[in-house]
């Protein structure tokens, strides 16, 4: 039987829509005498009659008939410590991707090329993780082309470790040489969900209250103004409901008016915060500890064991609120983006 990290829990859990291609999983199937055996590793293929796990001893091809249970399973830690600080920075830039999925997307070797009509720089973005697959320049050409069709700016984001400038990894010295320009520097940060606080911790002004929902309401998406804008366009709202799950928070006053929002999304191992946003009128109060409270208690009621966010470097005010709850720098990324005229 092979060693199954993560594959506590499995007994009867099957969740079909994470047995997709690409996706490391773990599978609990029959075998012939009657036993069974669990199979870990990436989902390499499937039909209608079996699945192939590319586990650590080989291809195990299991009929579907002999699956017992299965799920996916968060990547393999590479390097020593606690699960949230344990992954690479490449590939906790893959987990972060699956809480904010675009509405379209082409990968290019490792790179993923994705599109969703404008809607925030992560859905509209080239992450350049791992190999291209082909030569730089053409992996360039192949971005700039990708996104001029579609009528948008090609933009790439270029994680880096935290400490390291922004114009010293390979592929910001060769953007930087074709007159690309620095956007949005960004700190990715995490914690063991264990340590965050929970909404029992966080009591609520006096006549507020809170209330969740698996999708955003009308209330919700009237207080949430990604970068001012008005009204969140419908490649947004697709956007907001693409991970595997989320949950929407929000604050109301005594009146029943919501005053702050915050979206909580999962994915295997991991629960990630976005969307925060408290009504200036409200600030200072307490309310954003209390969604990310709400968020986390959330996530260890699915299981998770890691928290994940994304913050502005420049917003010192969210850093020290995320940083006092528990969460540390994992890594950095910023986007380089063409500019005409």
């Amino acid at each position: 039987m092979d060693a199954v990290e993560g594959a506590a829990g499995l007994a009867h859990v099957l969740r079909e829509h994470e047995l997709v291609v690409g996706a490391r999983v773990v599978l609990r199937h029959r075998l012939p005498d009657g036993s069974a055996s669990d199979a870990l590793g990436e989902l390499v293929a499937a039909d209608e009659a079996s699945l192939v796990v590319a586990t650590r001893r080989g291809e195990v091809r299991v009929r579907r008939g002999d699956v017992l249970a299965g799920k996916a399973v968060p990547p393999p830690p590479r390097r020593r410590g606690a699960p949230h600080e344990a992954l690479s920075t490449d590939e906790l830039e893959a987990v972060v991707a699956e809480h904010w999925r675009p509405d379209e997307r082409v990968d290019l070797g490792g790179w993923r090329l994705r599109a969703a009509g404008g809607f925030t720089g992560r859905a509209n973005s080239a992450l350049a993780i791992g190999s291209p697959g082909v030569p730089l320049h053409e992996a360039v050409a192949a971005v700039e082309g990708f996104y001029r069709r579609r009528g948008l700016p090609p933009r790439v984001a270029v994680p880096h470790a935290a400490h390291v400038d922004p114009d010293e990894p390979a592929l910001a010295r060769e953007l930087a040489g074709r007159g690309w320009g620095v956007d949005t520097p960004t700190l990715v940060m995490t914690a063991a969900l264990a340590a965050l606080p929970g909404a029992a911790g966080v009591p609520l002004p006096v006549g507020c209250s809170v209330a969740s929902a698996p999708e955003p309401d009308a209330a919700w998406l009237e207080r949430y103004h990604y970068r001012g804008t008005t009204a969140v366009p419908p490649a947004g709202r697709r956007v907001l409901v693409s991970a595997d799950a989320q949950v929407f928070v929000r604050v109301l006053d005594g009146g029943g008016g919501t005053v702050a929002v915050a979206r909580g999304s999962a994915s295997p191992g991991w629960v990630g915060l976005t969307a925060v946003e408290v009504a200036p009128s409200h600030r200072r109060r307490g309310l954003a500890r209390r969604l990310l409270a709400e968020v986390a208690d959330w996530g260890r009621a699915r299981g998770a064991v890691s928290a994940c966010l994304q913050v502005a470097a420049a917003n010192t005010g969210a850093r020290a609120l995320y940083g006092a709850a528990g969460f540390s720098v994992h890594h950095a990324y910023h986007y380089r983006v063409q500019h005409h005229g």
